[in-house]
């Protein structure tokens, strides 16, 4: 019988996957409705958000927030699969992966409440500190906090317990690309190297764990079945 760990680990694979390709969709239709803005004061970011259709912005923001805690009950998924000699890998990358939803959650629950809701109004005053489009608004650290450091660790913990060939090998890969390219990104952010963030984190990370999320998802399908 489908055991419920099983169950759980291909639905929310599954969601990742759907999460990733919805947020990638929406990253290439801001970005193919110039013009892109780069932030200058509250006032031009003001003025841009109210003469520029959000949606795309806003529907990228919501699949990151779900992405959290479907990533954390994947996790456990994985952790009740894996062998009892690597459990305590396991339960790293979960501890790891607490804090990265916590960090990510934060910060995209602040744009679609509070920060949305100064944008309609046109009340910015007090909140440049909590804008995403702000390159040195504190919110802005944390978010890439959770996605370098935390995002990274734990994807570097689950590696091992994928050391079987074919689709293991190709999920292995994956999980180990995502982490070299999130602790890469949080350097490049540490260090304001722009094209380094935006290679590792806008191209590396999310093309590997898309690959990664897919990957999990035909696993626990094929899991279901035995």
């Amino acid at each position: 019988m489908t055991t419920l760990s099983n169950r759980l680990g291909f639905w929310s694979a599954t969601a990742g996957t759907a999460l990733f390709l919805l947020f990638t969709v929406c990253f290439i239709a801001i970005a193919a409705n110039p013009p892109l803005f780069i932030w200058t004061n509250l006032a031009d970011y003001l003025e841009y958000t109210r003469s520029h259709n959000q949606l795309f912005k806003y529907l990228a923001q919501s699949a990151m927030l779900l992405f959290g805690p479907v990533f954390l009950v994947l996790l456990h998924a994985i952790h009740e699969d894996a062998p009892a000699e690597k459990k305590l890998l396991s339960r790293i990358a979960t501890s790891f992966g607490l804090g990265f939803a916590v960090l990510t959650g934060i910060h995209y629950f602040l744009q679609l409440s509070i920060v949305r809701q100064s944008e309609l109004s046109g009340t910015l005053d007090g909140i440049g500190q909590f804008l995403q489009a702000n390159p040195h608004a504190a919110i802005l650290a944390i978010d890439m906090l959770g996605w370098t450091l935390f995002l990274g660790l734990a994807t570097l913990f689950v590696v091992p317990l994928f050391p079987g060939k074919g689709l293991q090998k190709t999920i292995r890969y994956a999980l180990l690309i995502n982490a070299c390219c999130c602790l890469l990104g949080g350097v490049g952010f540490v260090l304001e190297l722009v094209p380094l963030v935006f290679l590792t984190i806008n191209l590396g990370m999310g093309g590997a764990m898309t690959v990664a999320m897919a990957g999990l998802m035909v696993y626990y399908f094929r899991k279901k079945k035995i």
